[in-house]
């Protein structure tokens, strides 16, 4: 029989020619377990995924009673589920009903899919705006919205009624006019290094949007369910999106994501035509289940409350670095190295010591930090003594 490394590389599509080939066998908090039970701690939470750490066993839970009452049932939309019904009410109250409607998805792209058709549909305008160095996902419509023309050039045609802005810059906000569907940002850029946005640039973004009648989305993919000490970033901001993209960290681990609107502009996809929008296994069940276990959790362990003090330690403990400078917000945060080969070494050596860090795709000299919220500072401590240990056997 093959090896399980050789079967991969045979039969999984790839989306690099260097895969990172870990072959894990188990998963439990911050720790990753190889098929030789050597443990790595991840400090990326599978990219911003499992913020209440690995197999917390009240998801477990949720997902083993849920799938012993039914598992799907019917293309979404059509059947009362519990579990739909319970979470679109709990993420409602989480924006303090200033988003009422919610459309459950499978994942970000296909959220992000989702609140362009709505922006379109609810406006009857073509042009979007985007920023640039964002990453909104890779289906067709999403990947029109990335600047970066090595990433999409060989993905031709996309949309072409897209323009971009430089995010954080309020020169080029006069772009948006009555001919805008909407303008899409993340509320804390990814992709570009965790690069959170200025609270009076999303005023000016949030007074023109309204001015000529633009939905605002913010895509908190990355940023939301509390990565930021709050469940959205734009709470800190206390500036209000028409439409709100969530995915990752929503699912509690499994696979889920929504975007949400006010009921006035959401009820525009259920008619001329209807089914304007569907999808078969959005909003599934046990995902549902597990996504208000996550949120439980969340709130039973004080998660949000101690996101500032973890990101104090984590930049207290390797700000003394000479060759690191430190930016981003709450447990998303990005290590800027000398050079992009620094990131790699340093993500090579790091792995050899039994720690997962990642680079960013539009800031290739930063190291991603994202750990599960649950990380305690013990192992903040560890982990960064990881990093420091790397960073100077780089330097020698």
């Amino acid at each position: 029989m093959p090896a399980l490394k050789d079967l991969f590389l045979k039969h999984i599509a790839q989306t690099s020619d260097s895969p990172l080939l870990l072959e894990i066998e188990r998963a439990e908090g911050i720790y990753l377990f190889d098929s030789a039970n050597k443990s790595y701690i991840d400090l990326i939470s599978g990219i911003s995924v499992s913020s209440v750490g690995h197999s917390h066993p009240k998801i477990i839970n949720a997902i083993n009673e849920q799938a012993g009452k039914h598992l799907h049932l019917m293309v979404y939309g059509e059947y009362i589920q519990s579990p739909q019904v319970k979470l679109a009410k709990q993420l409602t109250q989480l924006t303090e009903n200033l988003l009422d409607s919610v459309y459950f998805v499978n994942s970000g792209s296909e959220a992000v899919e989702g609140s362009l058709k709505l922006s379109r549909r609810y406006t009857g305008r073509k042009k979007i705006i985007a920023c640039r160095n964002a990453y909104h996902g890779s289906t067709s419509g999403a990947l029109s919205l990335i600047s970066n023309k090595e990433y999409t050039s060989k993905f031709q045609s996309l949309s072409e009624e897209v323009d971009f802005i430089n995010f954080n810059e309020t020169g080029q906000i006069d772009l948006i006019n009555n001919n805008t569907a909407c303008v899409i940002i993340e509320t804390v850029q990814g992709e570009a290094g965790y690069i959170p946005a200025h609270a009076a640039f999303l005023k000016l973004l949030r007074a023109k949007c309204t001015e000529t009648g633009t939905l605002l989305i913010f895509d908190e993919v990355q940023c939301g369910m509390g990565r930021t000490g709050n469940f959205f970033a734009f709470q800190e901001y206390q500036v209000i999106p028409d439409i709100l993209v969530l995915a990752k960290a929503l699912g509690g681990g499994m696979p889920l994501g929504a975007f949400m609107a006010k009921k006035e502009i959401m009820n525009c996809l259920s008619f001329n035509p209807a089914l304007g929008h569907i999808t078969t296994f959005g909003g599934h069940p046990v995902s549902c289940a597990a996504s208000l276990a996550a949120i439980r959790i969340i709130r039973e362990e004080k998660l949000l409350e101690q996101v500032p003090e973890k990101e104090k330690l984590f930049r207290d403990l390797l700000k003394h670095h000479e060759i690191i400078k430190v930016n981003g917000k709450g447990l998303m945060l990005a290590i800027h190295l000398k050079s992009s080969q620094s990131v790699i070494n340093c993500i090579r050596l790091c792995l050899k010591k039994g720690l997962i860090t990642d680079w960013f795709l539009f800031c290739d000299t930063a190291l991603r930090i994202s750990p599960p919220l649950t990380i305690s500072t013990e192992q903040i401590r560890a982990g960064c003594l990881i990093i420091l240990e790397a960073l100077d056997q780089l330097e020698k």
